[in-house]
């Protein structure tokens, strides 16, 4: 494991708790950096088994371990969600929410969730709204690895770029469909259709794809210089765009980006600010210290449970606003009942079933050469 990755994911989890949490209102932008930590990750994998395993073991082995980190976790809630809101639709409890979300899990099954959260029959659910992103990760999963097989290595520069590229292009085309006019099921206003459809978030992957295998020239004075430069231009936009600098805790890039279209060049810029992160992390050691500290360690290690639990426990820890609590107060003990239960379901799901079947991943899928490839190998580069 790449030193400061762990710690990575856990300060992108940390900001989508603390947006749900309405506390940070940029913090959905820790998403984004999932997307980015994914095209590094996976690229890199994907690479080095393309190296050393013919097309059959490559596909196999890849979705084998995808399957086992994936699919347990994610259909183990679907299924525990829909026995909670059954059970809670039989007392009474709310059952308008209830049946609302056992509406829409199809879409969440079939993942495809994404697609159904781009149109207006979506309707907001806190425990299915979170999964768009899952189903982006997953359609990622399904074509990139064929791309990947099939690009020769001198190419792969070229088709990275032109990922980069293309997703504010592809944003824009969506803009342009909008305004047409032609397909009135899509969400309203345009930039809540862009948001959450995977092929606005291509350029995400791509950079982190392109920090897999390239360099990023004085990465950290780039790091540094946009560390401050980033809010100053959201915060610039926001007040030429509305007159007004917008929330302080938006840091000028609101959810969905709705205003001077940064809907189409926002993404663009945030998912290179999180490319250059990664690569000073990653390439540099910088800030590994506090990144490898145990308890980053361990809230990165355990982040995919977190983030798949923590939405509908906020939802319910909320439900203390039922007791006429001022509202500032309500807030403030919603977080606190929240995370540390999250943290607590988390790690229960990671130790009792989540790791088991990790455990599995090298005896069924190991990706370790046998003595006949090694063999192979070293015949083949002499």
């Amino acid at each position: 494991m790449i030193p400061g990755l762990d710690g990575l994911r856990a300060i992108a989890f940390l900001l989508v708790f603390a947006l749900h949490a309405d506390y940070l209102q940029v913090g959905w932008i820790g998403v984004q950096f999932f997307f980015v930590l994914s095209g590094f990750l996976i690229t890199g994998i994907l690479l080095d088994m393309k190296k050393s395993l013919q097309s059959r073991q490559y596909f196999l082995k890849f979705y084998g371990r995808r399957f086992l980190r994936i699919f347990p976790l994610y259909y183990f809630y679907l299924v525990l969600m829909i026995a909670v809101a059954t059970w809670l639709i039989s007392i009474a409890y709310r059952p308008n929410y209830m049946k609302l979300f056992l509406d829409q899990v199809r879409y969440a099954v079939l993942y495809l969730y994404d697609f159904f959260f781009a149109t207006k029959f979506a309707v907001n659910s806190h425990f299915l709204d979170h999964f768009w992103s899952l189903s982006v990760e997953e359609q990622f999963y399904i074509f990139w690895p064929l791309l990947v097989l099939l690009v020769p290595e001198k190419t792969l520069k070229k088709l990275f770029l032109s990922f980069i590229v293309l997703g504010p292009f592809f944003r824009l085309a969506f803009l342009l469909i909008h305004q047409s006019g032609v397909f009135r099921f899509l969400a309203d206003p345009v930039e809540w259709f862009i948001y959450p459809l995977p092929f606005s978030h291509i350029d995400a992957f791509a950079f982190g794809a392109y920090i897999s295998r390239y360099s990023i020239p004085k990465a950290r004075v780039q790091f540094f210089v946009l560390l401050g430069l980033v809010p100053i231009i959201g915060f610039a936009t926001q007040y030429l765009a509305t007159g007004t600098i917008g929330a302080i805790s938006a840091f000028g890039y609101p959810i969905f980006l709705g205003n001077a279209y940064q809907y189409i060049w926002g993404y663009s810029l945030l998912n290179y600010f999180f490319a250059v992160t990664l690569y000073v992390v990653a390439r540099e050691r910088l800030f590994v210290g506090f990144l490898d500290w145990q308890p980053m360690q361990y809230l990165g290690k355990i982040s995919y449970g977190m983030y798949v639990y923590h939405f509908p426990v906020i939802w319910f820890a909320g439900r203390i606003r039922d007791l006429g609590l001022p509202e500032p107060t309500a807030k403030a003990l919603t977080a606190l009942i929240a995370f540390p239960v999250t943290l607590l379901i988390a790690s229960a799901s990671y130790h009792w079933m989540e790791k088991p079947l990790l455990n599995l991943k090298d005896r069924f899928f190991s990706l370790k050469r046998s003595k006949e490839q090694q063999a192979a190998v070293v015949m083949a580069t002499e």
